[in-house]
């Protein structure tokens, strides 16, 4: 925060509370010579009059609490601008306070399973637990609580891999985060074109689909994606591209959203979790998702 800022709320804050006991204090010293003999303001709305009857003390000492209070936790916290307050309390500071306090009570359970090899620790119920805590909390808003993805968020229970499914390519993925990228090819093959190496995916996949435009189709297809799905359809997990002779689909298998998808391209990213998590944390929830499509 510059410092121009810093002294426009210093200052803002300390007009406010000035006003608050200047209001208080004026209060307590009006002129009341020229009221109404009979106690009252001479404000009367609809055969109700106003009585001119000062505030009960302990309302009144409320107010006074308050501003002490608020002078007092401006002091020690902060809240003027860029005064770190006399504790010097942050939020970054009781965040790593509770890091540290968790990793001291539970750091070396962690690290004792990140000495177990990953299909073993599978086998483990309770560290299965405890990894599938690390999944509802950092991945089941994208992958859902069941693991089973959504539409351009793959389903982790089905054994089908983009970027490989052995142990260290999952930690891997997790670690580090994928980035795919399917260009679009509209411009470039046009709306015929489209539609032939849309047909061609879909018989490769066994899907209904026109004949003759499959036939016209696997030209197209090797021409222009089998660079990155293998000349079989296969996928190449090196480069995230899906295998597309499985039926497995992230946006849709029908002929619509495979001629969406070839014309305008997919794009999908997973974060990196190595900050977020560390090694050990990663490695029991690499575990775990392999659990989804092993133990069964």
């Amino acid at each position: 925060m510059s410092s121009f800022w810093s002294w426009y709320i210093i200052v803002l804050v300390a007009l406010n509370i000035g006003g608050c006991v200047w209001l208080l204090m004026w209060t307590r010293k009006m002129d009341l010579n020229d009221m109404p003999a009979d106690g009252t303001t001479g404000h009367e709305y609809d055969g109700i009059r106003e009585y001119n009857n000062p505030l009960p003390r302990w309302w009144l000492s409320l107010f006074w609490i308050t501003i002490v209070f608020g002078v007092a936790y401006l002091a020690l916290y902060p809240g003027l601008g860029n005064f770190k307050g006399v504790l010097g309390w942050t939020q970054t500071g009781e965040v790593a306070a509770d890091q540290a306090a968790y990793e001291q009570k539970f750091g070396a359970i962690y690290a004792n399973y990140a000495k177990v090899p990953i299909a073993e620790l599978a086998k483990d119920e309770r560290a299965m637990k405890i990894g599938g805590r690390l999944f509802a909390n950092n991945c089941s808003t994208c992958h859902g609580t069941d693991a089973n993805g959504a539409k351009g968020f793959p389903n982790l229970t089905d054994g089908d891999w983009l970027w490989g499914g052995e142990p260290d390519r999952i930690v891997e993925t997790i670690m580090q985060g994928r980035t795919g990228m399917m260009p679009a090819w509209q411009a470039i093959i046009g709306d015929d074109g489209v539609k032939k190496v849309s047909h061609h995916v879909l018989a490769l996949a066994g899907r209904k689909a026109d004949a003759g435009l499959a036939a016209a189709g696997a030209e197209v297809f090797a021409t222009n994606c089998a660079a990155c799905h293998g000349g079989d359809g296969k996928g190449n997990p090196l480069m995230g591209a899906p295998n597309l002779t499985d039926n497995v689909w992230l946006y849709g298998g029908s002929e619509a959203s495979v001629i969406k998808t070839v014309a305008e391209g997919r794009g999908g990213h997973m974060p990196a979790q190595q900050d977020v998590l560390g090694a050990e944390r990663v490695h029991l929830l690499a575990a775990y998702v392999w659990s989804l499509s092993h133990n069964r």
